[in-house]
């Protein structure tokens, strides 16, 4: 367990900046943050809170805010069965995933590299459930990390439709999310 740890990234396909809390106890984690951002020509604000338990796997997620006038509020929530649900209805392709991807927030790739502990060489892949923004829809996207230094991961998602050489800090925050986000220095 590391103490609160805090993030800022620009993002770098659009204009928009990001910042993320990650708080962890013995019962699990939370990443809560806030993302500001330009999507499909209109202001966009979206503040999030992602639950976890302490095998890392998501329990719930909150997503609110606005996309310039129109409101954002989105409920996910996932039982002991690992039985998703978005805004109360049920979710069943999404059984048995483990995380949440947010496709808005590079925040989330925090998860499967904390649960999945890979040492250098090894690789994992994972299936989560990817909330798209702005269609708020919520679907199976199979993934894979290998890590590939202390600080690299090789990241592929839709069967190799996207990849990304990810750069992460000790917590497990990525740091450098090629054409899309980067660490943005605080001070």
């Amino acid at each position: 367990m590391v103490p609160n740890t805090s993030i800022l990234w620009r993002r770098l396909d659009q204009p928009g900046h990001e910042s993320a809390l990650l708080s962890e106890g013995a019962a699990g984690a939370v990443i809560a943050g806030t993302a500001v951002f330009g999507e499909s020509g209109r202001p966009c604000r979206l503040d999030y809170r992602v639950v976890c338990d302490a095998e890392w796997r998501t329990v719930s997620a909150r997503v609110k805010g606005w996309q310039d006038t129109v409101a954002v509020d989105i409920a996910i929530d996932v039982d002991a069965a690992r039985r998703w649900t978005l805004n109360g209805r049920s979710c069943p392709d999404l059984q048995g995933c483990d995380d949440i991807d947010l496709s808005f927030s590079p925040a989330t790739n925090l998860l499967p590299i904390r649960r999945t502990q890979l040492v250098v060489g090894a690789q994992a892949s994972v299936r989560a459930a990817w909330l798209r923004f702005p269609a708020v829809m919520l679907e199976s996207l199979d993934q894979i990390y290998e890590r590939v230094s202390e600080s690299r991961y090789r990241y592929e998602s839709g069967g190799g439709s996207f990849a990304a050489m990810l750069e992460t800090n000790a917590v497990g925050f990525v740091t450098q999310y090629p054409g899309l986000w980067q660490l943005e220095e605080a001070g």
